[in-house]
């Protein structure tokens, strides 16, 4: 199971480093790997730094987390036994959203956070943790142990179905399924036979408790988003990665200020001042949920449309997409 440990120091995480390089290869793929009990993990870290914070990532991907259906449990409190007390934090990773998470009440204690990786530079933030309070590691961590609605103001989230396993489905052969029509099939791919990589909306429902739609009280909001060069790629109908998306994109930049900013704070007025009329009407779309989402599957990433094929906004809305207008 993948977790992040996050620590006080430099001084604690070189204290946490000599203690894990005794037990596993520290070097190993970009990701330590350790064959011990995650609990001991928790053990070891909080014994050196008691200010330390222990969140499984990714908590519902198939495979190496808390929750996965390769590999997972159904409860933190079977997974982490005694130690399950120090677990404050999970991440809803880019397959599932806080509302999906809303509807198991075993995680009303546990506080949802969002977090973006450093694979590739321009996608980190991709998915943030919005706070107001003092830039200090105790506060942050206080906020989180809390779950403090007045200081954790919101998650910026993917839309889930754009994660690449939120849905069933066999790559190979290219079947893509919801739970239902998993069921249905037992399981099983219908063109080689073999079992199905079941997703993260299947294992919700698996373990849901309450229905779709329900949202605790005092639970904290989120905002989907779509990276902005992806926006202007899809409306423009060019790849990301041409000159002209980058040119658009770092024109917005230059005149409006960080991504992050365009995407959820700038006015509409000010937005339509500096982007191509397409790609301020997207930004808007997006804001609003209205999207269309070709669900991930089986490592495969889902797809975001924000206009259909005749260049009009698209009316179908996906049903992360709905829950955000409520919450935006």
């Amino acid at each position: 199971m993948h977790i992040i440990l996050i620590a006080p120091s430099f001084e604690a995480v070189a204290k946490i480093n000599q203690q894990l390089a005794r037990r596993g290869n520290l070097s190993s793929d970009g990701r330590p790997v350790f064959g011990m009990h995650v609990k001991d993990v928790v053990k070891l870290v909080l014994d050196i730094a008691p200010d330390s914070l222990i969140v499984p990532a990714h908590a519902w991907t198939p495979w190496f987390s808390v929750f996965g259906s390769m590999s997972g449990f159904d409860s933190i409190e079977e997974c982490f036994e005694e130690q399950a007390r120090n677990i404050y934090a999970i991440e809803t990773g880019l397959s599932s959203d806080p509302a999906m998470n809303w509807r198991l009440s075993k995680l009303d204690r546990i506080t949802l956070i969002s977090n973006s990786d450093s694979h590739s530079p321009s996608r980190i933030g991709r998915e943030a943790n919005v706070f107001d309070c003092n830039m200090d590691y105790k506060e942050i961590l206080d906020v989180i142990r809390t779950g403090d609605p007045r200081r954790f103001l919101y998650t910026i989230e993917f839309f889930p179905e754009e994660g690449k396993y939120h849905y069933d489905g066999h790559r190979n052969c290219g079947v893509v399924f919801d739970p239902k029509t998993s069921r249905e099939n037992e399981f099983l791919c219908p063109k080689c036979g073999k079992r199905l990589t079941i997703g993260v909306m299947h294992r919700v429902d698996e373990l849901a408790d309450r229905p779709e739609g329900s949202r605790p009280d005092g639970k904290i909001p989120f905002k989907n988003m779509v990276p902005l060069d992806e926006i202007i790629a899809d409306v423009l109908e060019k790849g990301v990665n041409t000159q002209t998306v980058t040119r658009e994109y770092e024109k917005m930049i230059r005149a409006l200020g960080p991504e992050t900013g365009i995407l959820l704070e700038k006015s509409e007025k000010e937005i339509r001042a500096y982007a191509d009329p397409r790609v301020a009407e997207g930004i808007l779309n997006v804001r609003e949920g209205r999207v269309k989402v070709e669900p991930g599957y089986d490592g495969v990433y889902g797809k975001i449309s924000i206009y259909d094929s005749k260049g009009q906004d698209s009316a179908s809305l996906s049903q992360s997409a709905a829950r955000q207008g409520e919450l935006f």
